[in-house]
């Protein structure tokens, strides 16, 4: 790519430097302001009704979301839900439904649950139903979407030499959160909370331990796919106090999945990074657009996206979304639980590995999941859900942690 002095003055889109991929990463990873937003993501794989071993086709999807099927599968106009989801296809066939933004959780729950009720109706019309768990417990992962970032995605994962990233792409199902960064003051601890809490709450709501009719040996199946893969795409961003700093470190040390092209594949050369990139390690420099292309590629476990987004958590059974949501939710509605919370999360902070694997059978993980789980069901009034779903929160809740009492009580004897 040949560009002039005056086109890169007129575009500014050349990135030459790494100080200027810097500037452009700094700009748009936190936009701060008093929280108050929240959207959330959820994600189910898909199943034939009857068969739930048997692969679907994305030719069966396109006719079974009709209008609201996405650009992925030759819909130009994809049309919203009914309550203003947008829905989006993973490369295994799972559906997902991304939220509008909304102010407050009440709203939200109402949103999303419609949008969940008119989605899974719509499917069943056709015979197909949505799976309850993080990772597919019927088959093995087969990708269904052909299209030039997921076929470089596969290229680079199979180059890696592990199952974890084709298991990562067509066999999990997420439940990702999205809450504003909060205000300039707090937004570095909002960021540090919104980690500490993290195996806690990996561990509290884990539905994927059955793998392809396999016990995985792993509480979350998905996660253990997600750590399988490069750390520097899907590790945490470690923390050294300055958040923006510590994700532009990020961004510019991960290797590069895949590079865009008009014509042909789109596989990138093996360990180069998108510092290499600005570096001269590809023929033609990036431009601002191939940045912010990278770093949809990167899946750390609280990504920020001008917002906090959470993806650490598995995908829950039907309705029970709600709860690991509102626990959350509660946990940052307000500085003192959001200090609160790191203090009591703090033994756990950083052990995802023993979440993930060992979930609430790991003894610091489950006193600190049972420290945040009662902080949270003794405020969930902040997130001002009605009563009836306060209730069945901290139902969900307490389900949870005596189930998982009873099985560590099973593991002693």
């Amino acid at each position: 790519m040949t560009t002039t002095s005056s086109d890169e003055d007129s575009t500014g889109r050349i990135l030459r430097h790494v100080s200027d991929a810097a500037e452009h990463i700094s700009g748009i990873c936190f936009k701060t302001g008093p929280p108050h937003r929240v959207g959330v993501e959820l994600e189910w794989t898909t199943h034939r009704a009857g068969l739930p071993t048997a692969h679907l086709r994305a030719t069966a999807l396109r006719p079974a979301l009709g209008p609201h099927a996405p650009a992925v599968l030759g819909n130009r106009e994809p049309v919203p839900l009914p309550s203003g989801g947008t829905v989006t296809l993973e490369p295994g066939g799972q559906v997902e439904i991304s939220s509008a933004p909304a102010d407050s959780l009440t709203s939200l729950h109402s949103a999303v649950t419609a949008d969940q009720a008119y989605l899974a109706d719509l499917l069943a019309r056709s015979g197909i139903g949505l799976g309850e768990c993080g990772l597919d417990p019927h088959r093995p992962p087969v990708r269904i979407l052909d299209t030039p970032r997921y076929a470089a995605m596969q290229y680079a994962f199979d180059r890696d030499g592990t199952s974890s990233g084709h298991t990562m792409m067509c066999s999990t199902a997420g439940l990702q959160v999205c809450l504003d960064a909060g205000t300039a003051a707090r937004m570095p601890a909002r960021w540090a909370a919104a980690h500490d809490v993290g195996p806690p709450l990996l561990a509290l709501f884990a539905t994927s331990r059955m793998h392809a009719g396999v016990d995985t040996g792993w509480a979350s199946g998905r996660m253990a796919a997600w750590l399988g893969i490069d750390r520097r795409r899907s590790g945490p961003v470690p923390d050294g106090g300055d958040p923006v700093a510590g994700w532009i470190r990020y961004v510019l040390a991960a290797p590069l999945l895949c590079v865009r092209r008009p014509h042909g594949h789109w596989e990138a050369p093996a360990g180069v990074t998108f510092a290499d990139w600005i570096g001269g390690a590809l023929p033609d420099p990036p431009t601002v657009d191939d940045l912010d292309y990278h770093i949809s590629t990167l899946f750390p476990p609280v990504r920020p996206r001008g917002y906090l987004e959470v993806r650490y958590l598995d995908a829950q059974p039907g309705p029970e979304w709600i709860a690991p949501v509102a626990v959350l939710c509660t946990l940052l509605s307000d500085d003192a639980l959001t200090d609160a919370a790191r203090d009591l999360a703090g033994p756990a902070a950083g052990r995802w590995q023993a979440a993930a694997r060992d979930g609430l059978a790991d003894p610091v993980v489950a006193a600190c999941a049972a420290d945040l789980a009662d902080l949270a069901c003794r405020h969930l009034d902040r997130t001002g859900l009605p009563r009836p779903v306060r209730d069945r929160v901290g139902d969900i809740v307490g389900r949870r942690l005596e189930h998982a009492g009873a099985r560590s009580e099973d593991l002693i004897r």
